[in-house]
């Protein structure tokens, strides 16, 4: 299915429908299915006026603003590729990924101008600057779609071409592009629709970054697939989705764990009107078992469907309301769309409860790693058709999946295997804690040992020494930090997972190992 298909079928259905409403500080826009459908068609249009060869990389650097859907099927009807970047990235960072993209258009929220001029002079391969709203140095988006066409463009394409790519978020090293098709974003979509009962009464709410694949693909194109409204609110806080909750009626959302917590010790929350809100689905970094429990206690109406999944491979395990608590701190089972498993590393299925890295087949797998061929053939290297994620996991008899913890992230202590998550597990049963990061840093004696760093909930106290005991109590004597640091937060991606790298660089200045 084409991508540029669902917004013009729903707007087929749904003509005034809102698709879009956006609740920034100036105030609250509503863009309807009808207009959404013209805009993309005369972006589409006013894009292959300029002339561009086919698949050139069309570089989208903005705020979750309404102009993001228009950019988002407009170029994905153009024959064009969408390039979706990180407005967090600095100015070396930004000219890093717009010259490994080979972007050659550039639109950008006005709130990034200074960020763009930065680095014009860095990016001569750039030939187009469009801005959303006004720029002194950028004819306006507005303006460039003023006369072009609101027909659909006479473009040929075909559901296996690649129409977009998503930057990783860079946890360790350069961020990579993720290269996808039309049709394995369509499995995605599909698969959220049935995965988290979404339909087009749906007010679905937009709270993270659309520049990752998890607001963008994960909740607005489904939204769009099936003729529901978006609701986007920029930027976010706990008050504001709460506000938006009330005021517009919002019945699903995505979150990250940080949001979820945020909301979860909200003190307001059972007073605020919040009935219309019975659809939470999450993912992006490890959700605490105990975030889950007090959604579940102070909004019993709320049913909470936990996502698993990676910008190369979309969603590939759901954990559905009706399986909690249950199968509470695991991440589900696959789709009905998608293979997933646990592998050996020669390829093989593991055996039920035994350790593996995790791994997806099917349509819904990225295309390779954009211009990167040594780490696209890594991806696929056990062959078959698998891609692997990275992650370590296992899966119990009922095809639900646990995960260990990242592959990157295991640490060796004597020689012997050291799962961080397995002891941050046991730091999550403290209730005072609110986040935690464990991770490696070097011993002479052992190699490396691991460190906690955490972070309480408002109002508690913790002592180093009950956090050891708490580990001595229930991990082998290897697995308790030898350093333990309270901090007040901890560096994260846009999407909310903790970077370690961050955290251990200055532990492993000037050695091998980061």
């Amino acid at each position: 299915m084409l991508t540029g298909d669902m917004l013009r079928r729903s707007a087929t259905r749904f003509p005034d429908k809102p698709a879009i409403v956006f609740r920034g500080p100036a105030g609250v826009r509503r863009v309807s299915y009808r207009q959404l459908d013209a805009d993309a068609d005369r972006l589409a249009n006013a894009l292959l006026a300029l002339g561009l060869p086919r698949g050139a990389t069309v570089s989208m650097l903005s705020r979750n603003l309404p102009e993001y859907g228009t950019v988002f099927f407009g170029v994905a009807r153009s024959g064009l590729l969408q390039n979706n970047i990180s407005v967090l990235y600095a100015p070396e960072e930004l000219a890093w990924v717009l010259n490994k993209s080979r972007t050659q258009v550039l639109i950008f929220d006005a709130a990034f101008a200074d960020k763009v001029a930065a680095i014009r002079a860095e990016c001569p391969g750039i030939r187009h600057y469009l801005c959303i709203g006004d720029s002194a140095d950028a004819p306006s988006l507005a303006t460039f779609l003023e006369t072009a066409s609101a027909e659909p463009p006479a473009v040929q394409l075909d559901e296996r071409e690649a129409f977009c790519m998503t930057y990783t978020g860079g946890t360790t090293g350069r961020p990579k592009g993720v290269l996808m098709n039309h049709r394995a974003r369509a499995i995605t979509a599909h698969t959220v629709v049935v995965e988290e009962h979404l339909t087009a009464e749906d007010v679905v709410g937009i709270v993270t970054p659309l520049f990752h694949v998890a607001a963008l693909n994960i909740m607005f194109q489904p939204a769009v697939l099936i003729g529901a409204t978006s609701v986007f609110v920029t930027p976010w806080s706990a008050d504001a989705y709460l506000d938006a909750v009330e005021e517009e009626g919002i019945t699903a959302a995505f979150m990250v764990p940080t949001q979820a917590n945020a909301l979860a010790i909200h003190p307001q929350l059972e007073s605020r009107a919040l009935a219309s809100w019975t659809k939470l689905s999450f993912a992006g970094a490890p959700m605490p078992d105990w975030v889950q429990v007090e959604l579940m206690r102070r909004l019993p109406g709320l049913r909470l469907t936990q996502i698993y999944g990676q910008s190369e491979m979309g969603v590939i395990a759901a954990l559905p309301h009706t399986a909690l608590p249950a199968k509470l701190g695991q991440v589900g089972r696959q789709p009905y769309n998608v293979d997933v498993a646990v592998l050996r590393s020669d390829g093989t299925r593991a055996a039920v409860g035994e350790l593996g890295e995790v791994a997806s087949r099917g349509d819904n797998l990225m295309m390779a790693y954009y211009d990167e061929p040594e780490q696209t053939t890594g991806f696929f290297r056990v062959g078959g058709g698998w891609g692997l994620s990275g992650d370590i996991g296992v899966m119990d008899a009922d095809g639900y999946l646990t995960l260990v913890d990242r592959a990157k992230d295991m640490l060796i202590s004597g020689g012997e295997n050291v799962y961080p998550k397995e002891i941050e597990n046991v730091l999550y049963e403290l209730p005072q804690v609110a986040e935690c990061a464990v991770f490696g840093i070097p011993d002479d004696k052992w190699g490396e040992v691991p460190a906690a760093y955490l972070q309480l909930k408002p109002g508690q106290a913790l002592s180093e020494a009950e956090v050891v005991a708490q580990c001595e109590a229930k991990l082998a004597r290897l697995k308790r930090p030898r350093l333990v640091k309270f901090v007040d937060g901890f560096p994260k991606t846009p999407i909310g997972k903790i970077q370690k790298n961050v955290l251990k660089e200055p532990y492993w200045e000037g050695r091998k190992k980061i």
